[in-house]
């Protein structure tokens, strides 16, 4: 074991970053942070946070080679190096903000890009495995960087008979569970996925899973409708009225009313999914399309925690992180669903809607650098604790 990693395993205290791009594929997500601790004791402070935009014709390369009808084996492969190296401009782009050297960063902590995730046991070549990829190698970013790189979190649970997400719930119960409250956790990203923490929660109390669709309908069919990545500030929805057939039509999708553990993503949310509605539901107003699949989302979110969560914890706070925390009707429409609980934005010690997530990969890395397992049994449905990452030297 070389010298650099022996230091790195002996420090309390480390400088870390956390990369993240989600299902939007819209941006590289970069924030750098100090880690003290590990476990329960882990506590962050937070220096700074950047995102680098995703160039379009990757974005949209992304979504074909996510999509198993479009795919090419050549293309993942080339996207996998070319990940790598836009997740690594990141992090330069975020040294240089902040007069840094990457010898004074001690890890990088990296999710990748989801590619394919398939949690579901189905049989292949005799087997029954559950799989998930992400690409954006870290051995790349670890030497286009010069810093030690963690990544490739899921699939360590993956071979546990975990599905390999959601990998969130960790975070939230080393730095969110309350003495006095019951606290839920919302995420909004492409995927909408959901942490229960009762009062003085151990970690074997945790309860999370995905509740189905955050983001990824609305912004698909934004795209498709109206050339625009996302719903700004809900200005298209607003204009639109709901629209009963289309909502009755979504609410009977199977995904949102699985029990827990479960998980899902483009896979089952993505193109095919979006071409059936346009198809199913060309005649109906753009305006309304936009207005009934924002409602959808914040009644999945709802109808998940009205049967698998409230009669076992009512919750006090519902806290929302995620891009969908910028969506004034959804986040209105949350409150309408949620009247028991105060529905708020993460703002907390400086961990906030924004980076939340890319905190989530930087302690990810921490704690594989401790040897602490982070995955839990009760979110994933893995058979052990087992430590997630694979540690690339620079």
């Amino acid at each position: 074991m070389n010298k650099k990693l022996v230091n790195l395993l002996r420090k309390n205290k480390r400088t870390v970053i956390g990369l993240l791009s989600g299902t939007s594929v819209d941006a590289v997500d970069a924030v750098l942070l100090q880690i003290t601790g590990s476990g329960l004791k882990t506590r962050v402070n937070v220096i700074d946070f950047t995102e680098l935009s995703v160039p379009q014709q990757v974005r949209l390369a992304i979504f074909k080679n996510s999509n198993k009808k479009s795919a090419s084996i050549e293309e993942i492969s080339r996207l996998n190096v070319i990940i790598g190296a836009l997740f690594s401009d990141a992090v330069l782009k975020l040294l240089k903000r902040n007069s840094m050297q990457a010898a004074s960063v001690d890890l990088i902590g990296s999710h990748g890009q989801t590619i394919h995730h398939l949690p579901e046991k189905d049989n292949f070549l005799g087997y029954r495995v559950k799989s998930t990829l992400q690409i954006g190698d870290p051995a790349i970013i670890a030497n286009l960087t010069g810093i030690t790189t963690v990544g490739d979190f899921r699939i360590a649970d993956c071979a546990v008979d975990g599905d390999g997400a959601p990998l969130v719930p960790y975070l939230d119960h080393i730095l969110f569970t309350h003495n006095s409250k019951n606290r839920a956790l919302l995420n909004i990203g492409g995927i909408a996925n959901i942490t229960v923490l009762k009062k003085n929660a151990r970690k074997q109390d945790v309860f999370a899973f995905d509740t189905g669709p955050g983001n990824m309908i609305i912004d698909g069919l934004m795209y498709h409708l109206f050339k625009k990545k996302f719903d700004k500030n809900s200005l298209i929805a607003k204009k639109g009225t709901l629209n009963p057939e289309l909502f009755n039509y979504l609410i009977m999708d199977s995904a949102h009313r699985a029990e827990p553990p479960k998980s899902t993503g483009r896979e089952h949310y993505g193109i095919e999914f979006q071409k059936k509605i346009l198809k199913k539901f060309k005649r109906v107003n753009k305006y309304d399309m936009i207005r009934t699949v924002t409602e959808f989302t914040a009644y999945t979110i709802w109808y998940n925690y009205k049967n698998f969560i409230e009669s076992d914890c009512r919750i006090d706070e519902l806290i929302v992180s995620g891009g969908g925390a910028h969506n004034p009707l959804l986040m209105q429409t949350l409150k309408n669903y949620f009247t028991g609980a105060k529905v708020s934005k993460l703002k907390v010690n400086g961990i906030t809607t924004q980076n939340k997530e890319a905190i989530l990969f930087a302690v990810l890395a921490n704690e594989c650098i401790a040897g602490n397992p982070a995955n839990m049994n009760r979110v994933t449905g893995s058979t052990k604790d087992v430590i997630l990452g694979k540690i690339c030297q620079a």
